[in-house]
């Protein structure tokens, strides 16, 4: 299907020319829903690479359709699960920016191993980032976004950098629109690989 991303073995590390052109900048999307800020991003910035990550096929071959429509050559989706492609199938150092949106929060205290945002996990984005390379994360959810505070301290291989609405061109998902609209705040992580 015209903008998907099949690799062409899912048990080994992706090729870096698998995934993005020459040495462009390369985005990843993870839990990329709709693909509403994946494609903003893209026809944002054409001189970039970007990859939305999505589990459920219905999705992804809508988003698919609507980069094809749009001629998005920048922008491709891969239909897997999220922390697969972080920790098995992004190439070490290939990743410029990583972006985590309004993922579940997993509020009730039995289901925290479920987040996403554990200490191995943030070993597997450090690993795929280049140096310099930033993770971004967004939520609604304020106890979710001081345990992932603390999560990032804990494992001390990145420096939090300032991030407000202004810093640069960031559009909204429709998760982060209808919660504004609700008047929730949505908390902001940007963090950089140190080395």
């Amino acid at each position: 299907m015209p903008g998907e991303l099949v690799p062409a073995d899912y048990f080994r590390k992706m090729d870096r020319p698998e995934i993005c052109r020459d040495d462009r900048p390369l985005e990843i999307d993870l839990g990329c829903g709709d693909g509403k800020f994946l494609m903003e991003m893209a026809r944002e910035h054409p001189e970039r690479d970007f990859i939305g990550v999505e589990r459920l096929l219905g999705r992804v071959r809508k988003v698919c359709k609507k980069i094809t429509k749009r001629g998005l050559e920048n922008a491709q989706v891969l239909r897997l699960d999220s922390r697969y492609v972080v920790e098995w199938l992004l190439p070490e150092s290939s990743v410029s920016r990583l972006h985590l949106l309004c993922p579940d929060p997993w509020p009730k205290f039995k289901h925290h191993r479920r987040r996403v945002m554990q200490l191995d996990f943030l070993e597997s984005v450090r690993t795929c980032l280049r140096p310099g390379g930033e993770f971004l994360f967004m939520t609604d959810h304020e106890e979710y976004y001081q345990w992932s505070v603390a999560k990032v301290a804990a494992y001390g291989k990145f420096e939090i950098l300032e991030w407000t609405e202004d810093t640069f061109f960031y559009p909204k998902t429709d998760f982060q629109l209808q919660w504004e609209a609700e008047g929730k705040s949505m908390f902001r992580l940007r963090c950089r690989r140190v080395d």
